[in-house]
Parts: C-alpha cells; sequence; structure tokens
C-alpha cells in the first residue's frame, strides 16, 4: 500500500495535490451556496426527511454518484441501543442514504457519514427561509449538518474530477434521526457496515475529535399523598419532594465534574461534563397537594465512566437523601437519548492524518476531544471501527436562532475532507 505515486517527492506531490484541490473546490463556490440554501429550505424535522433525502440522492447523482436508499426497519424500535424519543413516527417511507465507491485495492476503507435531519425551528420563525449575506448562509442546518452535507459533496466531486483513484473503499453515508440519538446511524451498523474507519461530519471548525464526551437522558418521577390545600399538612407534596431531588442531582453534578477535571483529551473545557434539568410538570390544581411531579434532564460524562455506572450513580444520588418517604417513593427511567461516551488514542493514524491534511492546508487544528455527544460512538463502540469528528462550522451556532455558517468554512472543510480520504485510501 503506498500513499503517493511510486518515486514521486512526497512533499512535491502534496503541495501540487493541495493546490489543486484548492482550485478546485474554490471554484465551486456558487454551487455550494445554492445546494445549502436549497436543503435548509427543505424542513427535515424528525418524520418528515424524505424530501431531503431524495434531494442529497439527486445531488449525489449530479456529481457521478449511485446513490441507494437503505430502508430502516420498524422492528429497530425493539434495539437496546434504540433511543425513543417524544415523536416517534413509523419508518415506512423513510431511509438512510449510502453511496459507494469501489477501491483499486490494497488500501484503506473509509466511512464518511453525516446527518440530513434538524431539529424544529422553535422561536426562530425564519429558520427554514435560508439568508445569504455575502459571506455567511443563515438557516436550520447550516452548521449541523447540511453544510456539511455540501461540504461531502464538494469533496468527493474534486476527487472524481481531479481523476484520483482511491486504492481502498470510499462509503457515503447520510443518515436520518442523529438529533434524537443516532437510530438511523444504529441501522445501518445493524445491517452490517464495516470499514477501517469512520469521519463523522459535525461544526468541529477544522478540529480533529477522536473522543466524545456521552449523554445520557433521564426521567425522574416523585410520588406524594394528594389531599385539599386545607389539608396539606396531612398529604405529601410531590413537588416539594422533586425539590429534594434536584438539590441531590446539582450535588452529584459538582462530583461528577470534579472526578473529569483534568481527564486527557478533555483538559481545556472548563466544565467538560454537566448535569442539566430541562423539563419539570407538576401538580393539577392550584388548592391541591399534587401527588406526582416529573423531571427531564441529561447528564454529559467523559469515557472515564461507563453509562451504566452513570445510571447507578444518579439512583445513589437521589437514595443518598435522608428522606425516607423520598427514598421510597421515586421511579428513575432513561427511555429516550443514551449515547455512551467513546475515545481512541489522539496518536492512532485515522485523526492524525485528518490533523495532517488540515495542517497542509494551514487551518487551525488540533487532536482532541468533544464535549458534545453525537453518531460517533455508535461507530466506535457498536461496530468497533476507528472513528473521528471533524467538519466546518462553529459548534456553538448549532441549534441556535442564529444558525449560520461561512461560505469559505465550506470549502476549506472540503479541501481537508478531500486530501483525508486520499491520505486514508490511499491512490
Amino acid at each position: 500500500m503506498h500513499f503517493v505515486p511510486p518515486n514521486v517527492d512526497e512533499m512535491g506531490w502534496l503541495k501540487e495535490l493541495c493546490e489543486s484541490l484548492d482550485k478546485l473546490i474554490e471554484s465551486r463556490r456558487e454551487e455550494a451556496i445554492v445546494w445549502l440554501t436549497e436543503l435548509i429550505s427543505l424542513k427535515s424535522i424528525q418524520g418528515e426527511e424524505t424530501e431531503m433525502q431524495i434531494r442529497v440522492m439527486e445531488l449525489m447523482e449530479h456529481i457521478g454518484l449511485n446513490p441507494k436508499p437503505s430502508n430502516i426497519p420498524n422492528d429497530i424500535i425493539y434495539d437496546p441501543e434504540y433511543s425513543h424519543s417524544d415523536d416517534e413516527k413509523p419508518y415506512d417511507g423513510r431511509f438512510n442514504i449510502v453511496a459507494k465507491v469501489a477501491g483499486q485495492g490494497g488500501g484503506r476503507s473509509l466511512i464518511v457519514q453525516t446527518h440530513s435531519d434538524v431539529i424544529p425551528e422553535g422561536v426562530w420563525k425564519e429558520a427554514f427561509k435560508p439568508r445569504y449575506d455575502g459571506q455567511r448562509v443563515y438557516g436550520r442546518g447550516a452548521v449541523d449538518a447540511k453544510g456539511q452535507i455540501v461540504m461531502m459533496l464538494l469533496a468527493v466531486r474534486a476527487l472524481e474530477e481531479l481523476g484520483i483513484k482511491l486504492c481502498g473503499d470510499l462509503e457515503l453515508q447520510v443518515v436520518i434521526e442523529e438529533e434524537v440519538g443516532g437510530n438511523g446511524a444504529l441501522a445501518l451498523i445493524r445491517q452490517g457496515c464495516k470499514a477501517d474507519g469512520a469521519v463523522i461530519l459535525e461544526s468541529t471548525n477544522f478540529n480533529v475529535y477522536c473522543a466524545n464526551r456521552g449523554a445520557l437522558w433521564f426521567r425522574i418521577r416523585t410520588f406524594g399523598k394528594s389531599v385539599h390545600m386545607g389539608r396539606r399538612h396531612e398529604g405529601v407534596n410531590a413537588i416539594e419532594k422533586m425539590v429534594e431531588v434536584i438539590k441531590r442531582l446539582l450535588e452529584y453534578e459538582g462530583r461528577l465534574i470534579e472526578e473529569s477535571r483534568g481527564y486527557p483529551l478533555f483538559e481545556d473545557y472548563e466544565h467538560p461534563v454537566q448535569l442539566c434539568i430541562g423539563i419539570i410538570r407538576g401538580g393539577t390544581w392550584p388548592s391541591m397537594v399534587p401527588d406526582e411531579c416529573v423531571i427531564e434532564g441529561g447528564v454529559g460524562f467523559l469515557p472515564n465512566k461507563t453509562i451504566e455506572l452513570v445510571k447507578a450513580e444518579l439512583r445513589q444520588a437521589i437514595l443518598s437523601s435522608d428522606d425516607e418517604w423520598l427514598r421510597e417513593h421515586f421511579e428513575l427511567t432513561f427511555p429516550k437519548l443514551h449515547n455512551d461516551a467513546y475515545e481512541i488514542p489522539p496518536q492512532h493514524s485515522l485523526p492524525t492524518t485528518f490533523h495532517r491534511a488540515a495542517s497542509a492546508f494551514g487551518l487551525p487544528s488540533k487532536v482532541t476531544g468533544w464535549n458534545i455527544s453525537c453518531d460517533a460512538r455508535l461507530y466506535a463502540k457498536l461496530a468497533g471501527i476507528p472513528t473521528i469528528v471533524f467538519g466546518a462550522g462553529e459548534a456553538s451556532m448549532a441549534h441556535s436562532a442564529c444558525e449560520s455558517i461561512a461560505v469559505s468554512e465550506i470549502l476549506n472543510g472540503a479541501k481537508v475532507l478531500a486530501l483525508g480520504i486520499i491520505l486514508w485510501c490511499g491512490v
């Protein structure tokens, strides 16, 4: 296996290749803007991704690929790794996309994956009305992750136009339901996708993430004894019991942060892990002592803890209360998102290859860990594939009411991705 043509000076070959990729991809600026604004206008929230997926397949065909829809079986909901959500839909007519580029042989294979689903618009009424201001494209999915789809298409098209024949096989995947926990990726993995490496495209600002923090969503119910307000002291207030639960959870967050501080690849984060209480519901009448209160939230954790350990620690945090009634009248469940943490060594050839590709174009990049969770852990944990996360744009823009990405970021990301594919798969 070789990474440069035989008998060719590697530095000279690499410099010439970078110049060719730079010139070709920069020439596609206007097309990138058109593609991205069109994709943003397609409201691909959970259950409504099909129009988006069809358009992505058309764009793949336009650049010479042969994409295939990959159906998701409805019985995937029984998979222990499936992430349930409040807005589940049947998978009839909904699908992932797979496009394969066969290599010549002798090289390493690679999966390049990203997702087409987006979160709802929320308060952002113009979320699906894309806008270009001369530098940045605004709209839901601009950075997470429709900009990454455009980046992938530009990169693969450049390889074709430059006549580059890869040694290793390349598989492109565009999945659905990443935002609710990775069910699209889970389906492809259960269907047997394999490779020597996987690159998950997300907004990393050209950093190469070889580790992700995990994310576990929880639901806690406290149960009380309902009575009229006039008999309040004869009842048990489930909301007041939940106040004690929240206190114990925040104490646990403090311990979790201290136990994770300084963990390799996550040293730069002041708060590498976190516990968030995002939903609370309790009571049905102002003058009635409530007999039930519910909270839902999430815990972020690093690879120093398994997801099962975090579950056990959450339960123990509640049981540590001195409130005997609470200890015997609560329910803790994990019915939704459950993303494990993962890591591969930063010295592994996959992250170092893509870091080298970013450096070749003079882009600031480092190999480190990401305090956000995504599909990467499924490929690393379930499929046993060395996996990194890479992409264009700032993660802080994702899910925001001003989500945007600079066109220059997409173009630069495409150059790095194209070069990274070449260096990994070989030519």
